[in-house]
């Protein structure tokens, strides 16, 4: 796609990403330099002391981090980089990764996630922090005729 994505053009992204079908994954926001993901805490996704592993973790914010970084240089990204912070045990009904750029360069966007956890009540709950590293490597969007 060689422009910026929009909500719609994005849902279908993820939509074609069979591990994100298997979790369940769903975007629920995305423009000007963010993006949310969402997936339902699911008894298959614990681990054995019975919260979400941090593998879910670790997916949903990468997923975040790149989808953000396509509203800022468009599509035709991959992620260079990723380090998370987990600060409690993920244990609510929703895990919810809220993601936005920090920096979008021309070869590289760096951005911060932050996982919370939803409870059915809608209290949310930091569980993780991650800061991630995403390349382009494809066709660039509206950014790059900008910047020539």
């Amino acid at each position: 796609m060689d422009d910026i994505l929009d909500l719609e053009a994005a849902r279908r992204v993820l939509a074609a990403q069979p591990f994100s079908v298997l979790l369940g994954a769903r975007l629920v926001d995305f423009g000007d330099g963010a993006a949310v993901l969402e997936l339902d805490a699911r008894e298959d996704l614990y681990q054995h002391f019975g919260f979400l592993h941090g593998g879910v973790l670790g997916f949903a914010a990468d997923n975040a981090l790149a989808f953000a970084a396509g509203t800022a240089v468009g599509a035709g990204l991959i992620t260079t980089g990723l380090a998370i912070d987990f600060l409690r045990p993920a244990d609510g009904a929703v895990l919810r990764a809220e993601a936005r750029i920090l920096r979008a360069g021309r070869t590289r966007v760096v951005g911060r996630c932050d996982l919370l956890t939803v409870a059915a009540d809608g209290t949310r709950r930091l569980c993780a922090v991650a800061q991630g590293a995403v390349a382009v490597s494809g066709p660039r969007g509206r950014r790059e005729t900008a910047d020539r």
